[in-house]
């Protein structure tokens, strides 16, 4: 005989139990306790559950019919990802309970057991497991390979890597766009590491942070006495570039006059520094990235239009974090490790909670806002896992908002044609609460403020009414 909750906790247990009436006992508890359980009476029955790769935990007799449940735990062992172990045993040794340790077990309880320690034992193993697999999966994160210091295997990351790779083939410039913070120097990097000017230098200059009148000769170099000051003459950019590739990071912010010259030098390859009459080659590849629109501003006579198509040649656009997905959670892990070990905090991973939050967020920094919290909540935390305290407030404040219009619209919603009775709006309260409490009846009945055999009735799980009464009892003695 199988037996069977109908919790939708993701987290199965499977009891294995040849006695009847106690795996009964046990089975009602651990349901009454909000756990997924399943019941069987010998070894080879539950092999056939261990093998379908869901069950979380296993509960077993370490006596059961045709076989043991020291083999059933050797086993499970053997599975891609073990389910926790907690062996059972009327006639247990302290030489039993070291090797069952020794094989894997979390815990060896002997008979009569308590029940509510079997319970405490239960979620203890159930909570190393997800420990566990926390660990294994920000290894994975770890351990997967970048793009030339690009983190991500989302969709729209994947077409970039390969839009990266097609043009770095080319010769001709780039123009590379996206939002602030998502990462566009990196792929100009990415762009200059997949071409064959690998092997040369890679230059990097930010337009906005360059007076206009001292641009030109940061850019193109100049020679002795071109200017004021000058008393000796200077290479340029563009001179330390050669052979290699130069970003024009925000290329919005260069003055009119130098757009001009910056466009010649792309049509002719050749670069006249300020104050001398002789032109040099300037074999660069030029990469320009901005995060403005330049179609308003060649529109306001604030960019020309024939450099803009010039560069244009090639185009690439990074996706802003939030069109990311799952890259969210991989950028997390890295930055995590990075800022742990350069802290030498103890920081292992993030609570499920805290990351709901970082995936609820729109993130406007994009990957340099999410790096600047993930070194924050570094610095701040008090454990081993990142918690949602340890992050700003606009983050709690934007998932708070955001779980409180989820639930009012399945609560009731005023575009619904039927206005519920104060009955469905507590029935749709009931399963909001259990959904929240991912299916835990009991945690349900405390946050409701009701007996669990109350809340079992109101969920049509078959209470008693002498059990009903009692809860009712109780309530008015407190």
């Amino acid at each position: 005989m199988m037996t069977q909750t109908s919790n939708k906790n993701p987290e199965q247990i499977l009891v294995v139990e040849d006695d009847a009436s106690h795996r009964e006992l046990v089975v009602e508890e651990l349901k009454d306790a909000g756990l997924d359980v399943f019941a069987v009476g010998d070894a080879e029955a539950a092999r056939a559950h261990l093998e379908s790769g869901h069950i979380s935990l296993v509960l077993s007799d370490l006596r059961l019919p045709g076989n043991d449940g020291q083999d059933l735990l050797i086993q499970s062992r053997r599975l891609p990802m073990p389910p926790s172990f907690i062996m059972l045993t009327a006639f247990g040794t302290i030489a039993q309970a070291v090797e069952a340790l020794k094989q894997g077990a979390d815990d060896f309880l002997t008979k009569p057991v308590d029940l509510d320690h079997l319970v405490i034992s239960v979620r203890r193993a159930l909570r190393t497991r997800r420990l566990q697999a926390e660990v294994a999966r920000y290894r994975e994160l770890l351990e997967a390979d970048d793009f030339h210091g690009l983190i991500g295997s989302s969709p729209a990351m994947q077409a970039l890597y390969e839009n990266v790779r097609r043009l770095a083939r080319a010769s001709g410039p780039v123009l590379v766009t996206g939002e602030s913070g998502t990462g566009k120097e990196l792929v100009a990097r990415a762009i200059h590491a997949e071409s064959n000017r690998a092997g040369g230098p890679f230059v990097a200059i930010n337009c906005a942070g360059i007076p206009g009148e001292l641009m030109e000769s940061e850019l193109f170099g100049h020679a002795a006495g071109a200017f004021s000051g000058a008393q000796q003459a200077r290479r340029g950019l563009f001179a330390e570039a050669h052979g290699g590739t130069l970003l024009l990071d925000e290329i919005g912010e260069m003055p009119m006059a130098m757009q001009a010259k910056l466009l010649r030098l792309l049509q002719d390859g050749r670069v006249r520094p300020v104050g001398s009459n002789q032109e040099k080659e300037a074999n660069v590849r030029v990469v320009a990235a901005t995060n403005r629109d330049l179609g308003p501003m060649i529109a306001e006579n604030c960019f020309r239009e024939d450099l803009f198509y010039r560069l244009e040649t090639f185009r690439l656009h990074v996706p802003p974090l939030r069109e990311r997905g799952d890259d969210i959670e991989r950028l997390a892990a890295r930055f995590l490790a990075r800022f742990g070990a350069a802290m030498d905090r103890p920081v292992e991973g993030i609570t499920p909670e805290a990351m709901r939050a970082l995936r609820s967020y729109s993130f406007p920094g994009n990957v340099r806002e999410l790096t600047n919290l993930i070194e924050r909540a570094v610095t701040f935390c008090r454990g081993t896992e990142i918690q949602l305290a340890d992050l700003p407030e606009r983050l709690d404040a934007a998932r708070t908002e955001s779980g409180a219009g989820a639930a009012a619209t399945q609560l009731w919603s005023e575009e619904d044609t039927h206005m519920p009775t104060l009955q469905e709006i507590e029935d749709r309260y009931i399963r909001w609460v259990l959904e929240r409490l991912d299916g835990n009846k009991r945690q349900a009945a405390k946050v409701l403020g009701i007996g669990r055999r109350t809340l079992y009735r109101r969920l049509g799980d078959g209470p008693q009414d002498d059990e009903a009464d009692m809860d009712a009892q109780a309530s008015q003695r407190t």
